[in-house]
């Protein structure tokens, strides 16, 4: 089977000037097309040819070694279709070549998110069917209307969800492909016509900037892992962390790797339609990686040790680790420790710069500050594992009986194992809430708050909420931030702390409305808003906008 495959180039291209040699993400728009096709050399006898009449078109040509046709000027004009155009270029590299080729596929360099694979997969299927022609296409289905006698019509019978309409393939610039009896001046176009779908992505056919913009977007785009892991023990903040990362990465081909026995966090990330890949143990990443062939690798699974992270870097170029105080985090490309202060890495990003808070607190407006405490928030994180939830539950019921005037709202989490066991007591007005969607609108209303010392304490410092701090154990009491200094009041690890302090820290708290008005300001002082932007860029390679 001997294949030849025509790229038709002119240099007189109006939409976008000179838009075939043009850099796309630092190469010529040609050299994507001249890639794709060089891939088919792998497992098929293939000879490629670019068809112009524009002396520089040939010149990179030559540069890529890829034989050139040249095109006669009555073939260049804006009114000549491809056909006559592919034909001139089939027989004239015949008659050089002295050989008949079997098939002949046009490929279009304003096609450059096409990618090999997809080609790979066409011409089997091709050669399989024993079709005449193959058509790349797209299906698009929409609402759309026309005209009938003058009149303005729909072009459908029902209007539906566009996931109901019926299949409406178009055409694309991909790839044509015909037996070599088919290709005459006239057409390429034989008996028997197929279509092969291509993905969105790999659909568009460079006419405008706007074009222009989305394929260099596409083309510079990465295929991330992300891993993490969500238990009781272990907590949920790794989850929603990568989740929300997640929603930054639009554009990037995300999969979520994520162990099967962490069935809480396997749940969560369920829930948010991303693909997840399961696994039974750290190593097994690897073979999901040879199948998934990512570009970057996020780890959000806490401390690494170096055999792990030698073996993640044979295998993948860029590789980010999350609260990594381990041997491995050496060999990370970068470390975001938001979280702790670590000094004397060049890899190691540290403080609140760094912490990715997500997208509602952004929006969210914090309350003014209040004189009087009337509302109080509980929260402890997506697992609350040493069950301060119950332990300070206690407490508030004995503060409402002396404090007609306080609202009690309890946030517990989605992987909360005896939120059955808090019960609102709205009595005593204790109010209960269970996996709530957007937090902020509870901070939103808070005069005070008991939380743990995880990432929740970053978002009421966004929000200015003046706040008493019970670590879950000692890795969260290592957390730096939630201190006097930034506004927090730190009690310790909570398990440890007695009943009794906890309840005279609050009651202190609300007759001094002169340290909460301090702690609130000082809150305030700190920007969270620059933090999603750092991660990302670090994510990335980013460095002034430019990935390195």
């Amino acid at each position: 089977m001997k294949i030849l495959i025509v790229i038709p180039l002119r240099g007189k291209s109006k939409g976008i000037p000179r838009k075939n040699i043009r850099l796309m993400n630092g190469v010529p728009l040609l050299v994507y097309v001249i890639r794709t096709a060089e891939s088919l050399r792998e497992k098929y006898f293939v000879d490629i040819v670019i068809d112009t009449e524009d002396l520089e078109i040939c010149e990179i040509a030559e540069q890529y070694e890829v034989e050139v046709m040249n095109r006669p000027e009555e073939l260049a004009g804006d009114a000549i279709t491809l056909d006559p155009v592919v034909y001139h270029a089939v027989c004239g590299y015949e008659n050089k070549k002295q050989i008949r080729y079997d098939v002949i596929i046009t490929m279009q360099a304003t096609s450059p998110t096409l990618r090999k694979e997809t080609l790979h997969r066409a011409i089997k299927k091709f050669l399989s069917d024993d079709a005449d022609t193959m058509i790349s296409a797209v299906n698009e289905p929409h609402l759309s209307w026309g005209y009938k006698d003058g009149n303005l019509v729909p072009e459908y019978d029902k209007r539906l969800n566009r996931q109901q309409l019926p299949v409406h393939l178009k055409e694309t610039g991909g790839f044509l492909i015909s037996k070599r009896e088919y290709v005459t001046e006239k057409s390429r176009i034989g008996k028997k016509v197929v279509v092969f779908a291509v993905p969105e992505k790999e659909a568009i056919d460079i006419d405008t900037d706007f074009d222009w913009i989305l394929c260099e977007t596409i083309l510079s785009s990465k295929k991330i892992i992300l891993r993490a892991d969500g238990e009781e023990s272990l907590g949920m903040g790794h989850i929603y962390r990568c989740m929300s990362i997640a929603y930054h990465l639009t554009g990037h081909e995300i999969l979520f790797v994520a162990k099967r026995k962490c069935f809480l966090g396997v749940k969560k990330l369920q829930e948010s339609f991303f693909p997840v890949r399961l696994i039974d143990y750290d190593e097994e990443i690897y073979s999901v990686i040879e199948d998934f062939c990512p570009d970057i690798v996020v780890n959000d699974i806490l401390d690494t040790d170096k055999i792990y992270m030698k073996e993640l870097k044979k295998r993948v170029d860029r590789v980010i680790n999350f609260e990594d105080r381990g041997e491995g985090a050496f060999y990370a490309d970068c470390v975001i420790n938001a979280l702790y202060l670590e000094k004397g890495s060049r890899n190691i990003y540290n403080g609140f710069k760094y912490f990715f808070i997500r997208d509602e607190f952004l929006t969210a407006v914090p309350k003014k500050f209040s004189e009087e405490v009337k509302n109080i928030v509980v929260l402890f994180g997506g697992s609350d594992p040493s069950d301060l939830t119950r332990k300070t539950y206690g407490i508030f019921k004995q503060i409402a009986i002396e404090h007609s005037e306080l609202e009690f709202h309890i946030i517990t989490g989605f992987g909360y194992r005896y939120k059955n066991e808090i019960n609102e007591d709205k009595e005593n007005r204790i109010f209960v809430h269970n996996d709530v969607k957007r937090v902020s609108k509870y901070l939103a209303e808070a005069d005070m708050a008991i939380t743990s010392q995880g990432r929740t304490i970053y978002e009421l410092a966004c929000m200015g909420v003046p706040s008493i701090v019970l670590a879950q154990n000692s890795r969260e009491l290592e957390h730096i931030f939630a201190n006097i200094a930034n506004g927090f009041i730190n009690l310790g690890i909570g398990k440890n702390q007695d009943n009794e302090t906890i309840r005279s820290t609050v009651e202190w708290l609300l007759r001094t409305p002169n340290v909460r008005r301090e702690m609130h300001e000082l809150l305030l002082g700190k920007d969270f808003r620059q933090g999603q932007k750092q991660v990302i860029r670090l994510i990335l390679g980013e460095k002034n906008g430019r990935i390195v």
